[in-house]
């Protein structure tokens, strides 16, 4: 299983939400490239880079995150806020995957165009669920769409990698979701990644026991809660 720091980045800080509410956050640093060489160093396999300014639409970190793909040697995917060709296509020059949640579901002929010049391999469909209903738009919109079709959905489309996260868990350190998680990883041909709620090596076990392919670190980790050394350890 992958271990996967998640740097989110706000007004060039590197800060974390709880719940992706942006009222709620606390900044733990003001160089994100040094924190993505920090846990780097510290053996993580891949960092998990999030746009916040992008994804609630006043701002864009864009070139901070190319400063991080540029400084690091391990792959970086690039999340939030990526919208328009254009910027998945700016995303995709410097990082290994692009994480596409909003796109995905509202507007398929950008998906299939990304899709056919990049190969789906280098897409993760981020599938952010609420009450069991996939959410798009910084959280703020449901699609209405159950998150298990939702993700058979793309499935049959031929994509295979896949981010779940649970919006009331992120940021809370209350344990992952893994009920929801089991049940999205014992769907075939799936590769997911998950996020939210991890606080402790024991969710860590947990989340590998449902079959997951990586794990994102986040508040967890930041708190000293857990280091990536000894999520590796159990990975």
């Amino acid at each position: 299983m992958k271990i996967i720091p998640a740097i989110d980045i706000m007004d060039n800080k590197v800060v974390r939400l709880v719940k992706g509410d942006p009222k709620n956050k606390t900044v733990y640093s003001s160089d994100p490239v040094s924190i993505a060489k920090k846990w780097e160093k510290s053996g993580a396999d891949m960092l998990h880079v999030v746009d916040l300014d992008a994804t609630l639409g006043i701002g864009s970190n864009l070139q901070t995150i190319k400063k991080i793909a540029e400084s690091v040697s391990i792959p970086i995917e690039s999340a939030g806020g990526l919208r328009t060709k254009e910027t998945i296509e700016n995303a995709l020059e410097f990082s290994s995957r692009v994480v596409l949640g909003t796109v995905a579901f509202k507007n398929k002929q950008i998906l299939d165009e990304i899709s056919a010049k990049y190969r789906k391999e280098r897409i993760v469909i981020s599938a952010d669920q609420m009450g069991g209903k996939i959410v798009v738009s910084g959280w703020t919109e449901s699609t209405g769409i159950e998150l298990e079709q939702g993700l058979q959905n793309f499935i049959n489309q031929g994509y295979s990698h896949f981010l779940i996260t649970t919006v009331e868990r992120d940021g809370t350190l209350n344990g992952p979701d893994l009920d929801t998680l089991t049940k999205s990883c014992k769907l075939p041909n799936t590769h997911v990644i998950a996020s939210g709620g991890i606080s402790s090596l024991h969710d860590i076990t947990n989340v590998k026991k449902c079959g997951a392919f990586g794990v994102i670190l986040g508040k967890a980790l930041y708190d000293g809660k857990i280091s990536v050394g000894e999520a590796k350890a159990l990975a």
